[in-house]
């Protein structure tokens, strides 16, 4: 009898706790990410203090893949070519439910190391997709970490978006350490990098000038037919180049030279047309000086395409974690630099959003804000920002109209409705 009741007490306090886990997922996701949060620090302060370079990210994807591995995610490794990219999904009751993704970057910054945060970026979005999986009780849905690497140089984003690997999931979440205020929401340009080699024919500068066909002389003219396109664009194109290649010698007239541009704009399709204008030029460069240009495409982002139901989403959430101030993005507001979340957001519906871990005056890149990175605020921020992104996809998996609305509004912002 005495067993009985014993009995019978546990298994109503197992019933409470589950209970509970559902009726208040707040404390429920908190809970969670507290219970890993040795881990997570661990994890951000290991790959802060073992830098690495775009595309040799080995120690940080070992560190995140074999951590969540542990936690019964699945685990693709080298996706799109890259050998420091993956996927880690984890399927709960089946799977056929909403798609929840967090995009995981980790490439530090040369001689500067992690300057812009992304051992922040990766604990915390490894945090979330651990703590929500632990919390999604018996709801069909897919928790799934994209490894993204090389943001600061080649954009492995890039390519995962080219095979569409982004779309396996609904919506994407990342988090992005900042300095001075909280902030929702990301204003980012559109980018084109872009290299224009010019090739002529060499002679001697003095005896015989009137042999040679300058490559240096399209360079120049390029730089100055791209001062004059500047009148004539929207406020928010930023086109700014180097010479990389000037010549060999001053007696020379050189028969290679070479450029490269960054054509950055607030909207992807009203800068694809700045761009050709760009190619233009260089190619009427080409012409006046009689020689050849060919045009190499390096890289391309999109802008972020900012989803308002989803911001709002993110903003109540991110209140009910203490963060009592954060500040929408504004269709006003300028726009910053740019990333290769752009184009993540261009395949499915992103959140971005940042917390401080420096004051305003520390920027980013730096060495002061590398340091700000493994302080005691970077992991208060690590772990906040992991409840965040997990509590924010419960609520999406937990009610299918949330998730109606951002692609709804979503889908608008891309078609530019």
């Amino acid at each position: 009898m005495k067993s009985k009741k014993i009995l019978s007490c546990v298994v109503a306090l197992v019933f409470l706790f589950v209970f509970k886990g559902v009726a208040d997922p707040v404390e429920s996701v908190s809970a969670s990410v507290d219970q890993i949060a040795p881990q997570l620090i661990e994890i951000a302060d290991y790959i802060h203090d073992n830098p690495e370079l775009g595309n040799q990210e080995f120690k940080a994807v070992e560190t995140l893949t074999a951590y969540l591995a542990s936690n019964g995610f699945i685990i693709e490794k080298g996706v799109a070519g890259l050998d420091t990219a993956f996927i880690a999904t984890y399927v709960n009751a089946g799977g056929n439910g909403p798609a929840i993704s967090f995009l995981a970057e980790y490439d530090a910054l040369a001689e500067i190391g992690h300057g812009c945060g992304h051992n922040i970026i990766a604990a915390s979005c490894v945090g979330a997709a651990v703590a929500l999986s632990k919390n999604l009780s018996s709801v069909p849905a897919k928790v799934i970490v994209f490894g993204c690497p090389a943001e600061e140089t080649t954009s492995g984003k890039i390519p995962m978006a080219k095979e569409g690997l982004f779309k396996q999931s609904d919506v994407g979440m990342q988090m992005h350490p900042g300095s001075g205020g909280a902030s929702i929401g990301s204003k980012t340009l559109a980018l084109n990098l872009v290299d224009f080699i010019y090739e002529g024919e060499a002679s001697h500068a003095a005896s015989s000038p009137e042999r040679g066909r300058s490559a240096l002389d399209g360079v120049m003219l390029m730089f100055m037919g791209t001062e004059f396109l500047r009148e004539h664009v929207k406020s928010d194109i930023r086109i700014h180049g180097i010479v990389t290649n000037g010549g060999a010698a001053a007696n020379v007239v050189p028969e290679k030279a070479s450029a490269r541009f960054y054509i950055r704009g607030a909207e992807r399709p009203y800068l694809n047309s700045v761009v050709e204008r760009v190619y233009n030029i260089a190619k009427g460069a080409a012409i006046m000086t009689e020689t050849k240009v060919t045009i190499q495409e390096i890289k391309q982002y999109d802008n972020v395409v900012n989803v308002s139901s989803f911001i709002d989403l993110g903003a109540e959430v991110s209140r009910l974690y203490g963060v009592e101030k954060i500040r929408k993005i504004q269709p006003s507001d300028a726009a910053g630099a740019s990333t290769d979340f752009g184009t993540a957001s261009s395949q499915i519906p992103c959140l971005m959003f940042s917390l401080p871990v420096a004051p305003q005056n520390v920027a980013g890149h730096s060495r002061a804000y590398t340091e700000a990175t493994k302080s005691l605020l970077a992991h208060e921020v690590v772990l906040t920002s992991a409840k965040i992104m997990a509590l924010t996809g419960y609520k999406i998996i937990e009610d299918p109209t949330l998730l109606a609305q951002i692609k709804t509004d979503w889908q608008a912002a891309v078609s530019g409705d």
